[in-house]
């Protein structure tokens, strides 16, 4: 079905209003305070986001030529204006959210957010004495001069444009001057703890501090405003061709180059006068749509360290938290015995074992691979590495097993976006270790998140050291990344395997990843580029034919974007013909439901929780031979034909059984589940 923009909804407005999800969060008053706090700072992170990755990207396609832009399925332009004007209602709300909620919550904590005029004597005695021991060494203050090169606006650095005047000179004599002062905030915590009062606890941002110091930054001047600014520029690297030359050195060569991307937004303070506005894009060399207005303050994704005096681990004298509620209480995580006591390969050997994070702790992995690098039966560890924990036990443990002699291979992807130098960091590591480490594939992302160990065993027992016999394979597969503490944040799933229908097809993918062989026949994982879209086009077309034919018919689909517009027009071909599908759309939803005569049997629903819902999870009913997939890709272009991709089927009856309630479960949910529809106005589903 050829579809066309009526029958889909834009990918960047969609991811829009997924983001308004997280705003909704925050406005939430169920939701413990500090969690509400981090929700504002993930809001905060996620705008960066996408205005270095999409906005730059739609900014790019502006510069093309008015010959080949009239080309293009949309007009960036008007797409720009619809987006910014988006943007711009939510930062009014995220404003009021934190003006008139979050800080007289706090309040209510007895937590105070000071400006810096509401300092008392003693505050600003204690402030200044900060400044002048910790902060004015940081500060290298420029004056701004038509006439002078502008100082280079660092990405997603925070700066003061201040607005001045000699002191001896006559107002209407002498011009203002502007002078240009970036806030340390990457070198000093971002808010400064006040003296506490009787219980009452008063935090001001660095911002308002460096503002209480102006005149003593600026002794020669009377200060007559000051602004807050902050450039967004364009992520992407610049690597050119990826099938010549050497990709790693490219790569990095581009990581350097990063922070001198093109500019994607300017914000300033509203309160700015015009003026300024217009000096300082003539100054910095601006485009128009570059300008975005915003508040007070930026970088709220700093809110993620926000003091919290009132901490849960602080506790009375009986024993019990002093202050409840204002995080969520922590949450026990389940352990397997045999994951812990040495027993991994025995266990898994008599079935597969599915773990669901964080609710399962993530210690079964680093353990497996532990064991892995312990066993002198073990002969290899294969494993796909796309975004690395900072201080990573997985690596940890490879790093073991490198030690210890085993055959370690690491396929480490150097194109995870913001994630480039920290794997290059983990890939060397690795090779001095003697592990055998492989790059990016040319113009493919490896996506998959894969392990395979390769064991010597005869009649299922370990052998000693004289008696090798056949090979043995245990995989883990899973939906998210090689990454202890995103599994403390995220929900997923990894199925832990010793079925040679998974295990050997794994080991082609491994191949294929070796470059030993360019592509393989897979009959049970499902892999891009190669015969995952095709498999997946034929299930949902099985379930249509079924339909059609007066059976039973259904799909329950989780995943994080649906964005694929082949996959749309299947699904949409599916409910024309009476197929009921139910689908779980954390993200970007291009897909618009509950549209009589084209998707009248298709229900969205997104839900955004204390945890972030990552995982996959595909069904189709079969005719009653129902068939269970996990994966590591979205239906989504990128994930079907530009990634090395890897949906794993689930064939134990009670593991699926399992999966059905945990979707079940969600599907029922009124109370964080959220609408999908072609308004995108988020609303909460009360009832089913």
């Amino acid at each position: 079905m050829k579809l066309d923009s009526i029958r889909l909804k834009n990918r960047d407005l969609s991811w829009l209003a997924f983001n308004h999800r997280v705003l909704q969060e925050a406005a939430d008053p169920t939701v413990p305070l500090y969690e509400r706090i981090k929700f504002l700072a993930i809001w905060s992170s996620n705008l960066d986001e996408f205005f270095r990755v999409r906005v730059a990207s739609l900014r790019a396609l502006q510069r093309l030529k008015k010959k080949t832009r009239k080309k293009l399925e949309l007009e960036p332009e008007k797409l720009l204006k619809r987006l910014l004007k988006t943007v711009w209602l939510q930062q009014e709300e995220f404003g009021a959210v934190f003006r008139n909620r979050i800080k007289k919550e706090l309040a209510k904590q007895g937590i105070f957010l000071l400006r810096e005029h509401e300092l008392n004597p003693s505050q600003r005695q204690h402030a200044r004495v900060y400044f002048r021991d910790k902060l004015r060494a940081l500060l290298s203050p420029v004056f701004l001069s038509s006439d002078k090169q502008p100082p280079f606006l660092h990405n997603r650095v925070l700066s003061l444009v201040v607005r001045l005047r000699r002191k001896s000179a006559e107002p209407k004599k002498e011009a203002e001057q502007y002078a240009f002062v970036e806030i340390p905030s990457t070198l000093v915590p971002r808010f400064f703890s006040l003296p506490t009062d009787h219980d009452h606890h008063y935090i001001m941002f660095l911002d308002d501090l460096l503002r209480l110091c102006l005149d003593e930054l600026f002794p020669q001047h009377d200060v007559l405003g000051e602004y807050a600014i902050k450039l967004t520029r364009d992520a992407e690297l610049e690597i050119g061709d990826e099938f010549s030359g050497d990709l790693l050195e490219k790569v990095k060569k581009a990581l350097k180059k990063r922070g001198e991307g093109v500019p994607s937004r300017f914000l300033y303070d509203a309160e700015m006068p015009r003026k300024m506005v217009m000096f300082l894009q003539r100054h910095f060399q601006l485009a128009d749509d570059d300008l975005v207005s915003g508040n007070r303050y930026h970088n709220f994704n700093d809110l993620f360290v926000l003091p919290n005096p009132r901490s849960p681990s602080r506790v009375s004298e009986s024993g019990q938290a002093k202050y409840p509620g204002l995080t969520y209480e922590p949450m026990p995580q389940i352990s397997y015995e045999e994951f812990a006591a040495g027993k991994i390969f025995d266990r898994v050997r008599g079935g597969d074992v599915l773990m669901h994070y964080p609710y399962h702790s993530y210690d079964c992995v680093t353990n497996f691979l532990r064991e892995a690098a312990d066993d002198a039966s073990v002969c290899s560890i294969k494993i796909t590495l796309y975004r690395a924990a900072r201080n990573s036990k997985v690596v940890e443990q490879l790093l073991r097993a490198a030690n210890q002699g085993k055959e370690v291979t690491v396929f480490v992807e150097v194109k995870a976006r913001f994630d480039e130098e920290s794997n290059i960091f983990w890939a060397e590591e690795l090779e001095k270790a003697g592990a055998r480490v492989l790059y990016s594939l040319p113009n493919l992302k490896v996506h998959a998140k894969m392990c395979l160990v390769e064991r010597s065993e005869a009649d299922g027992k370990r052998l000693d050291a004289k008696r090798l016999d056949a090979k043995h394979l245990y995989a883990y597969f899973s939906t998210g990344n090689f990454n202890e503490n995103a599994a403390l944040l995220y929900t997923d799933f990894g199925l832990f395997t010793h079925d040679e229908r998974l295990t050997t097809e794994a080991e082609k993918v491994f191949r294929i990843l070796c470059r030993e062989r360019r592509k393989g026949n897979f009959d049970h994982l499902l892999v891009a580029p190669f015969t995952l879209r095709e498999r997946i086009e034929n299930l949902i077309e099985r379930e249509t034919k079924n339909a059609r034919k007066g059976k039973e018919a259904f799909i329950i689909a989780k995943m994080n974007s649906l964005e694929d517009t082949d996959i749309i027009g299947k699904l949409y071909e599916a409910s024309q013909a009476g197929v009921k599908v139910r689908l779980i759309v954390r993200g970007i939803c291009c897909l618009i439901p509950g549209v009589k005569g084209m998707s009248e049997n298709i229900e969205v629903i997104s839900i955004v929780d204390r945890f972030l819902e990552h995982a996959r999870v595909f069904v189709f009913h079969d005719n009653g031979d129902e068939k269970y997939f996990l994966s590591s890709a979205d239906w989504m272009h990128r994930n079907l034909d530009r990634r090395i991709e890897v949906a794993f089927p689930v064939y134990d009856k009670e593991i699926q059984k399992h999966l059905r309630a945990i979707l079940d479960l969600q599907l029922r949910d009124t109370v964080k589940a959220r609408i999908i529809d072609k308004k995108l106005e988020n609303k909460i589903r009360t009832k089913k």
